[in-house]
């Protein structure tokens, strides 16, 4: 049995070498001569082949390995590979599979026995290996892979007490440069297998019953130490741990009940920032913690440096809320640690849950904590200015920069002064004492002037605004009331919607065509309403238009019963008005009218008027008069024999 793996090597040669006396015969000139079918051997198309394949690819495999195993690798190897292949009735991609395994294989161990001879004393490490690679046509890309799990592996043994020594160091360093292995993929294998350690410590020391003690500390000192984890890498692994803690903190946040329970939650976030995150971090980066004497003064002195700096970035030097936030020295003195700014949820919550979080704190520290007694009462303990520090602390850990946190403060002092003000403001009218009693609010809820008052402009707008649109529908607002609100500086296009200011515009056409002076001002009606009342110029000529077209027709009739009610004045002016009208959209022929002598009455009537001449002229071309009848009608006029109408007649006969 011990000679049976050589005995099968040695079958299939023999099954090789048949095969191939077969491919020879046929391929001999009288092949004829021969059994038909007389050819390559296949055991493809056989009955259980399927059922037989495992023990072909084991056969397949074991000859590969002896063939692949020993010298270089060539076609004279490969090419009995690729026969038995077809013999065995394989697919092409399991024998390459078969093959790339067995390449494998003899790599790693051509690897192993040259590791510490030829590796290790070739000028090129980078030569030697690839000339392996060539040597075996082993890929170069499954060989670098090999190397990386070789490296991993040995990390993986070394550290399995916990730590790493100085000769296990060496001999990673060895495995690194013989194998030519990238140092940016021996820092991910360290930060992987030594971050998982390291973690387990991390989390250990963090979750601790007994507090972070001087035992959990030097394990973590240990832990970053001997590990020979890099600074970047400890720092990510331990602030993905405390970023998780952090989020369960802000999720028991959010399910608390009301707003002074969020708070509570909060402000443990917050404690456990300073006590053991901050700590834990010192420890890791290898520093002394502000705890410590040896660095007090130093510490205190970055925090004031750095507290100043923040300080430029403040603008609402008059928000009482914010100057809290910045602590004076004995308040820092009486609170001792400080927290660290490096660890940060900026990128784990969006900003608006982040500021909707700071903004919960902030209302704890304005309003204290209330305490329910007897009777449905409850009594609001106020917070002294150390909330507020913390307020700031938690800013940090949310991500919060210095121009966000200022947001929330004006954001919450906006809000008590719009509450306060559309009380003051509620008939929307600002008068000398309001104004006074605004001013006074402002102060104390430590809002700036301009933006007091942009808020005072706004509610008053609003109100100003509802006002205007019920005068409007009563058709009490036109053209110049507009342009007084404009003087005064109001937004037109937010005090009145762009509905109502078409209105505004239709209403000042339809005046102008119904005046009676016969007068269009093509640049006041196309040009200074529209921008009045910010309307679109070609809107505004569209509407003009459309009015036109309308009152054409209508001022001629009007025109007509007027004249047979004998009322000279009204039909002058019905006719001016047609004259406006075709103006704005001149005629392209006359216009027609079942009684042609009526249309005389109405140009005569006009004439008496004495009006412009090229008015009566316009006119007579509307109405449909021949320049014969007109010259004849205006001799007639001069001479004083004009026909007199109903109405005069009338007159005389009185």
């Amino acid at each position: 049995m011990r000679n049976s793996p050589t005995q099968v090597i040695e079958e299939v040669k023999c099954v090789l070498a048949f095969n191939s006396l077969l491919t020879v015969l046929s391929k001999h000139p009288q092949g004829d001569r021969f059994a038909r079918g007389l050819g390559p051997i296949s055991l493809a198309g056989e009955l259980d082949h399927d059922r037989r394949a495992g023990d072909l690819k084991t056969l397949y495999r074991a000859y590969a390995t002896d063939v692949l195993s020993d010298g270089p690798v060539d076609n004279e190897k490969l090419t009995p590979l690729n026969d038995l292949r077809n013999i065995f009735g394989l697919g092409k991609r399991e024998a390459e599979a078969i093959i790339s395994d067995v390449k494998s294989q003899a790599y790693r161990k051509r690897l192993a026995k040259s590791f510490n001879t030829d590796l290790a004393a070739a000028p090129s490490k980078a030569s030697f290996l690839q000339n392996l690679c060539e040597e075996l046509q082993f890929d170069p890309e499954l060989a670098s892979k090999m190397h990386e799990d070789i490296y991993r592996q040995k990390l993986q043994q070394f550290v399995a007490d916990g730590e790493l020594s100085k000769d296990e160091t060496e001999a990673l360093t060895a495995f690194q440069v013989r194998l030519c292995i990238p140092q940016e993929t021996v820092d991910a294998a360290h930060t992987d297998i030594c971050g998982q350690l390291f973690e387990k410590v991390v989390k250990e020391a963090i979750l601790s019953v007994d507090g972070y003690n001087a035992d959990r500390r030097e394990a973590v000192r240990k832990a970053a130490q001997s590990l020979n984890l890099k600074k970047e890498a400890a720092m990510t692994i331990f602030s993905k741990a405390v970023r998780k803690l952090f989020l369960n903190y802000i999720q028991k946040a959010k399910a608390a009940g009301n707003r002074i329970e969020q708070a509570k939650e909060l402000k443990k976030l917050i404690s456990f920032n300073t006590v053991v995150v901050s700590e834990l971090l010192a420890d890791i980066k290898g520093e002394l913690t502000t705890a410590e004497p040896a660095t007090s003064s130093a510490t205190s002195e970055s925090e004031t440096t750095e507290s100043e700096g923040e300080d430029e970035d403040y603008e609402w030097e008059s928000l009482e809320t914010l100057k809290k936030t910045r602590p004076d020295k004995e308040l820092k003195e009486k609170l001792g640690k400080s927290s660290q700014k490096e660890i940060t949820l900026k990128d784990d919550l969006p900003l608006r849950d982040r500021a909707e979080l700071y903004q919960t704190y902030l209302m704890f520290c304005i309003t204290g904590e209330t305490t329910n007694v007897s009777f449905g009462t409850a009594i609001s303990s106020k917070k002294d200015d150390s909330e507020y520090l913390m307020l700031k602390q938690l800013g940090r850990i949310l991500g919060l920069t210095a121009k966000e946190a200022q947001d929330v403060h004006i954001k919450l002092a906006e809000k008590a002064f719009v509450q306060q003000a559309e009380v003051v403001l509620a008939d929307g009218k600002l008068t000398e004492s309001k104004a006074d009693q605004l001013a006074t609010i402002q102060t104390q809820v430590g809002l700036p002037s301009e933006h007091a008052q942009k808020i005072i402009k706004s509610i008053t707008t609003t109100k100003l605004s509802s006002a205007i649109e019920a005068s409007i529908s009563r058709g009490q607002i036109g053209i110049q009331q507009v342009r007084g609100l404009k003087d005064a500086n109001f937004e037109l296009d937010s005090l009145i919607s762009e509905p109502l200011r078409e209105t505004i515009y239709k209403k000042c056409a339809e005046e102008i065509f119904s005046s009676g002076t016969g007068e269009f001002d093509e640049e006041e009606v196309y040009v200074k309403m529209p921008a009045d009342l910010i309307i679109s110029a070609e809107k505004a000529r569209s509407i003009v238009q459309d009015i036109a077209k309308v009152r054409l027709e209508n001022a001629l009739v009007q025109a007509v019963a007027l004249l047979r009610q004998k009322k000279r004045d009204g039909v002058i002016s019905s006719l001016n008005d047609l004259l406006a009208c075709d103006a704005a959209v001149p005629a392209s022929k006359p216009l027609s009218w079942p009684t042609p002598r009526e249309l005389d009455d109405l140009y005569c009537v006009y004439m008496k008027s004495i009006p412009k001449q090229d008015k009566l002229s316009r006119l007579q071309y509307l109405l449909d008069i021949s320049a014969e009848k007109a010259e004849d009608l205006r001799d007639a006029a001069t001479a004083g024999t004009l026909p007199q109408t109903g109405q005069e007649e009338e007159e005389l006969a009185f």
